[in-house]
């Protein structure tokens, strides 16, 4: 290799890289991408028609080949409920150094809207408890926990996995301690794990 070489190779590089652009297609309406007209995503770097991604981006802030989050998603949660959060002295299995965090969620009974499996249609509501160590870590969960009920992404309506019933307010996928005792099997502690699962679920959801 000598000195000459480093200012001739590297042009053909950068070329080669844009000729491989030209012939690429978007993922979303398969048409060719035009250089000027596309939009390439900051963190994983997937390309679009800018035209595609706004569309795309409009119903769910997300890469649609990868599903990296870009901006703060909103669920389906219905609008008007609360969470409120308490705490005592008593220790949950396996963290028995510290009090309890406990949260009260609330989601009235209402009509589901344009976002819902049946709108128009009426949903029933819920209230359910859940349960958290007061530890740093548990405080952690409590705010991302926060964020996401402000995000409307903890609940949805649904069909109840226990009842069968249609039309009412569900989990969604961000799991809860809802019993103090009993493990993992019963929804509650102990179970090590736990505090790092759905911090992962929460990740999932670009909260973190």
């Amino acid at each position: 290799l000598t000195l000459n070489d480093t200012p001739y190779k590297q042009p053909v590089k950068q070329q080669k890289s844009i000729d491989q652009a030209k012939d690429e297609a978007c993922p979303i309406c398969l048409e060719t991408l035009k250089i000027s007209e596309c939009t390439v995503l900051s963190k994983c770097k997937h390309r679009f028609c800018k035209d595609c991604l706004e569309r795309a981006f409009h119903v769910k802030p997300t890469c649609p080949i990868c599903g990296e989050i870009y901006g703060s998603l909103t669920g389906t949660q219905p609008k008007g409920g609360t969470m409120t959060v308490s705490s005592d002295r008593s220790s949950l299995p396996g963290y028995e150094r510290y009090g309890t965090i406990i949260i009260n969620y609330h989601i009235p009974s209402g009509y589901q809207g344009d976002e819902h499996p049946n709108p128009g249609m009426p949903y029933q509501g819920a209230t359910r408890i859940a349960y958290l160590p007061y530890s740093t870590e548990g405080n952690k969960v409590l705010k991302l926990l926060q964020r996401a009920f402000d995000q409307r992404l903890t609940f949805t309506i649904g069909r109840s996995s226990t009842t069968g019933q249609n039309n009412v307010v569900t989990w969604n996928d961000i799991h809860h301690k809802t019993s103090r005792y009993g493990g993992p099997t019963c929804y509650g502690y102990p179970d090590p794990d736990y505090l790092k699962r759905v911090q992962d679920e929460l990740k999932a959801k670009g909260i973190d």
